[in-house]
């Protein structure tokens, strides 16, 4: 019966070092995010636009809004400087 106990005791144990683990390395994650991790730099404009192009073909169903939404892009553009 003993036996048993200590056996339920160290899955126990296992179990809540693997959740601390798994905690502390979530922190650690976060930490170097937030301290270490550099800012990727701005999009060129032509990325800008690109980006801008994709996502009006994922988000405008018909034609004329697609259209709309690829002309406001292309004034984005054109007021972008690099």
């Amino acid at each position: 019966m003993r036996t048993q106990q200590r056996r339920i005791k160290q899955r126990g144990g296992a179990i809540a070092t693997l959740i601390f683990l798994a905690l502390l390395g979530a922190g650690l994650y976060y930490a170097y995010t937030i301290f270490v991790a550099k800012p990727q730099a701005p999009l060129s404009c032509k990325a800008q636009l690109n980006a801008c192009s994709v996502s009006c073909r994922r988000t405008a169903t018909e034609a004329p809004a697609m259209q709309a939404c690829q002309e406001a892009c292309q004034r984005d553009a054109a007021t972008c400087k690099d």
